[in-house]
């Protein structure tokens, strides 16, 4: 299974990845929104993790890129921010993501979320 991790802070990358990798997950990293929606067209991964504060393109326009776009449309999204101030979920929601977690990420939380949309993504 290939994850797609849009995070520009190089912390955050070391950490998230090689837990994802340990956990048997292919990662492939974006620095930005923009390359973000680049890749998740040309990877086509089976899950895709955004940050929201991105340089070139935020996670907001990013997610609504990758949602509206034809091939990238019902890729899995979760959205991971430090900024958890109300009414963020819903924006995120809002913005066509499938799930919403909070950071510093609690990865065994973070996995569940990722197994139940891959899950239900191969039901559908």
């Amino acid at each position: 299974m290939k994850i797609l991790y849009v995070e520009d802070n190089d912390d955050n990358i070391y950490m998230l990845e090689r837990r994802l990798k340990r956990a048997g997950f292919s990662v492939v990293i974006a620095r930005d929104g923009a390359d973000g929606v680049a890749k998740a067209g040309s990877e086509q991964p089976d899950l895709i993790l955004m940050d929201l504060s991105l340089p070139v393109l935020d996670g907001w326009e990013a997610t609504r890129q990758i949602k509206q776009g034809g091939s990238t449309g019902r890729i899995p999204l979760i959205v991971l921010t430090a900024n958890a101030m109300a009414g963020e979920k819903e924006k995120a929601f809002e913005a066509g993501c499938d799930d919403f977690d909070t950071k510093p990420v609690e990865f065994e939380r973070l996995l569940g979320k990722i197994n139940a949309l891959i899950s239900q993504e191969s039901r559908s």
